[in-house]
């Protein structure tokens, strides 16, 4: 069936008798990296595993057969391929599996080393390891970033390593492909870094209680809310009539106050203090005869919204944005925008 010597076919049957044993151990190796990436929070783009086909291992036999004394001096027969998002990943997934297996050093090699113009789709850190799953035998982990696995892919289906001679002039465009998405591969990375950094530096300024220097963003707006702003207004509102207060998310409230005019956590922190009371009194009004027992944790940063856009004049057309903000656009917030103009008229902070 295959143009084999002796040596070689004697290797292939090797293959078949043990390609059942390659097949099991395959699964469980991607399972083990699987569940330690996870384990160490690192997100990937995929795990990929395969056993060598009898075909494709015939192939690579009769190319090269008599490098190979067995079955075992061939290491990819069992291969793996991990894709990562970044750069900077691919050194943390191989720590992963450095501490899973044991790393054939000798054998392993990082093609990101590789200076050549022609070189990006080929920038993988490739080990060769060893499991006592697979006793005798050894395997491949491929490690690369999702463009340099796109890229491999596009630049074989061009067959420009295919030993077709190709005109210089595609060759030169290929290459600034290339390095064009090198730069992107890298650009990605240094950018993940930045924010990261900025994400830290503005935490530090929340925790640290410099408000006004942290510009209003969902980073710094995630932060903010962990200091439980509405925490003291909400329990106060709660004990009106001895409600319990169910937790939701408040961050469409992000869009809310950038909408009044915020651009700093110092602004919403100030309206909050400013506004608290006025908002107490709108929650009174609303809920004191009533006999709800439970409450959104949203009503306080509602209320101090309501109390806000009274109090600066902006009406019925201010609180109606607020709720198209928060409800989506609909006719019936024009009503609810009526009622609540109707309630605070008789309340205290708009009579000041």
């Amino acid at each position: 069936m295959y143009k084999l010597d002796a040596h070689a076919e004697a290797i292939l049957q090797e293959f078949r008798d043990h390609q059942s044993q390659f097949q099991a151990v395959r699964a469980s190796i991607e399972s083990k990296i699987r569940e330690r990436l996870s384990a160490a929070g690192i997100l990937v783009a995929a795990v990929e595993s395969r056993v060598k086909t009898e075909h494709s291992l015939a192939g690579k036999l009769e190319l090269k057969g008599a490098k190979y004394k067995s079955l075992a001096d061939i290491t990819d027969i069992l291969g793996v391929r991990v894709i990562t998002f970044y750069v900077d990943d691919v050194d943390k997934v191989a720590s992963a599996v450095e501490r899973l297996f044991e790393v054939d050093w000798d054998n392993s090699v990082d093609k990101r080393k590789l200076l050549d113009l022609d070189s990006f789709g080929y920038l993988s850190l490739h080990y060769v390891c060893r499991t006592p799953e697979l006793p005798g035998y050894r395997f491949e982990v491929q490690m690369r970033t999702i463009l340099q696995h796109a890229w491999s892919t596009l630049d074989h289906d061009t067959g420009y390593k295919s030993g077709v001679e190709i005109p210089q002039n595609y060759i030169r465009n290929i290459n600034r492909l290339a390095g064009m998405l090198e730069l992107v591969d890298e650009q990605f990375s240094r950018i993940r870094t930045e924010l990261n950094d900025y994400r830290r530096r503005m935490q530090a300024l929340v925790a640290s209680g410099n408000l006004d220097d942290a510009p209003l963003d969902g980073d710094t707006f995630r932060s903010y809310l962990g200091l439980d702003p509405f925490g003291r207004l909400n329990r106060r509102i709660a004990a009106i009539n001895q409600a319990e207060i169910q937790e939701v998310s408040l961050m469409p409230y992000l869009a809310v106050f950038k909408g009044l005019g915020c651009k700093t956590l110092g602004d919403v922190d100030r309206i909050i203090k400013d506004c608290s009371e006025a908002a107490y009194q709108i929650a009174c009004y609303q809920i004191g005869l009533t006999d709800l027992d439970i409450l959104s944790s949203s009503v306080g940063p509602q209320d101090v919204c309501i109390a806000y856009i009274l109090i600066q004049g902006g009406g019925k057309a201010g609180i109606r944005r607020l709720f198209d903000e928060l409800n989506g656009a609909s006719e019936g917030n024009e009503m609810i925008a009526e009622l609540l103009m109707e309630q605070a008229k008789g309340l205290p902070f708009m009579n000041q």
